[in-house]
């Protein structure tokens, strides 16, 4: 059996790991984001917008409660949040490590407003751009 058919069956590969399921893929994926929004200390609301979710959704999801899927869009600001944490925790040691998105910025593309309230206004490819920003900096550009 090919290496990919492992990933859509239920059966272990053949070193006898068991591939998770969408469900638990998904589970993972919540947590994480979830874990994310705590470490920010963003508001529920501030969370379910940057996540593009209803309020009560973004509850469930808090509460590990969710049993929907997950549409392209949500995977790609999962995607971006994730990374923008990663980089964060790379580039900052201290305060800055958890605190920066909600730290009013003077820089360029943010006019004095916190990295949160920017990607939430501007979506993904605010997201994207802020990534990009932390990214660079990481990187030394």
């Amino acid at each position: 059996m090919p290496a990919t058919a492992y990933l859509h069956s239920m059966e272990p590969d053949p070193e006898g790991v068991m591939p998770l399921s969408q469900g638990d893929q998904i589970q993972a994926v919540i947590k994480a984001v979830v874990r994310t929004a705590d470490h920010w200390q963003l508001t529920n609301a501030e969370a379910a917008a940057l996540f593009d979710v209803p309020s009560a959704t973004w509850g469930r999801m808090k509460a590990g409660a969710y049993k929907g899927t997950l549409d392209q869009d949500k995977v790609t600001r999962a995607s971006l949040m994730i990374g923008l944490f990663k980089g964060l925790r790379l580039l900052f040691n201290g305060p800055l490590t958890y605190g920066w998105p909600k730290t009013p910025n003077t820089g360029a593309g943010f006019d004095g407003k916190t990295p949160v309230a920017v990607m939430i206004a501007g979506g993904i490819p605010a997201m994207l751009r802020v990534r990009q920003h932390i990214d660079a900096l990481r990187g030394g550009v």
